[in-house]
C-alpha cells in the first residue's frame, strides 16, 4: 500500500550559506511527495514535510555533497528505530573477544547491515522505512518477532509477532509480517511501507530481515543473509536538541563518523 499520509522530519545538515540552502531545497523538492522544506543555516537544521521516506531524504541531501542526521520524526512518542546487525558466526572465525578485554568489545564483532526507521502517522498507521546494505542479492522477508531477546540473534527472537488482534482473532496473517525487500546485485535494498500498528506496540520487539521465508515451518537461523535488531524509541521532531553526547563528549558529527565506520547507513 502506498504511503499517502504526510509527516514531518527534522535533519541536522552542515550548511554555510544561502547557496547550501538552495542546493538542498532544490534536491529535496525533486523527491515525490515533498510538500515543504525549511532550512535554518544558523541552527544547521532542515525541516521537511511530505510522504517521502527518510532514507530517500538522506540520499538526496548526500547527493549535494552534504551529510544528514535524522533528529526526529513525527510527534512525541511516535517514532522508533532499529539497527540491524549480523549474528552469523563462521566456523573459521576467531573466538569472540570478551567484553572486559582492554580496548575491545564483543559488540564490535557484529556488522551493521541495515537500519529501520518507524513513524506513526495515525492511530491505525505506522510507516516503516527499511534499508539494508552489504547483504547477498535476493528477496528478503522482513518481520517483527514475538520477543526482543537477541542472546542468540534471530534464533532467540521467537516466532513472528501476532499482536493483540492476531491473538484474539485466531486466524489471519500475523501483524508482525512487514513484507519483502528486494536486494540488488550491489547488495542494497529498501522498502517504505505502512502497517496497521502503533509504535508503542512494537517497542522492545526484535525485527528480522532474512531470505528465509519460514514457509517450511523451520525456525529462523543466523545465516549470513539474516540481520536483526531490537526496536527502540527515537525522538519526535523537536524532541532532540542534543549536539554533544553526555557519555563520550563527542559532537553528533563525530559520533556520526564513528557509526559510519561501523557500517551505519
Amino acid at each position: 500500500m502506498a504511503v499517502t499520509t504526510p509527516f514531518q522530519t527534522l535533519f541536522a545538515v552542515p550548511m554555510h550559506c544561502d547557496g547550501c540552502v538552495k542546493d538542498i531545497t532544490s534536491a529535496l523538492h525533486k523527491l515525490p511527495g515533498i510538500t515543504k522544506v525549511e532550512a535554518n543555516v544558523k541552527d544547521q537544521l532542515v525541516s521537511i514535510e511530505g510522504t517521502a521516506a527518510p532514507s530517500a531524504i538522506v540520499e538526496a541531501i548526500q547527493a549535494t555533497g552534504k551529510d544528514a542526521i535524522l533528529r526526529g520524526s513525527g510527534t512525541s512518542n511516535s517514532a522508533a528505530v532499529s539497527i540491524l546487525e549480523t549474528y552469523h558466526h563462521r566456523p573459521t572465525d576467531a573466538e569472540v573477544t570478551p567484553a572486559d578485554a582492554p580496548g575491545e568489545s564483543w559488540v564490535n564483532q557484529r556488522l551493521v547491515r541495515g537500519l529501520v526507521r518507524m513513524v506513526q502517522v495515525s492511530p491505525t498507521e505506522t510507516l516503516v522505512d527499511l534499508t539494508v546494505r552489504g547483504v547477498p542479492p535476493g528477496t528478503y522477508h522482513a518481520s517483527i518477532r514475538e520477543y526482543g531477546n537477541l542472546k542468540d540473534g534471530a534464533a532467540s527472537a521467537g516466532p513472528v509477532w501476532l499482536g493483540v488482534q492476531g491473538k484474539e482473532g485466531g486466524a489471519g496473517k500475523p501483524r508482525g509480517v512487514l513484507g519483502t525487500v528486494q536486494v540488488g546485485p550491489n547488495g542494497y535494498g529498501n522498502a517504505f511501507i505502512n502497517r496497521p500498528f502503533q509504535v508503542w506496540e512494537v517497542i522492545g520487539h526484535a525485527l528480522v530481515v532474512s531470505r528465509q521465508d519460514e514457509s517450511d515451518g523451520e525456525p529462523l537461523k543466523n545465516k549470513e543473509d539474516t540481520v536483526v535488531g531490537v526496536i527502540a524509541r527515537s525522538a519526535g521532531v523537536w524532541d532532540n536538541d542534543k549536539t554533544v553526547c553526555s557519555c563520550t563528549g563527542k559532537t553528533l558529527w563525530q559520533e556520526r563518523k564513528d557509526e559510519v565506520s561501523k557500517g551505519m547507513l
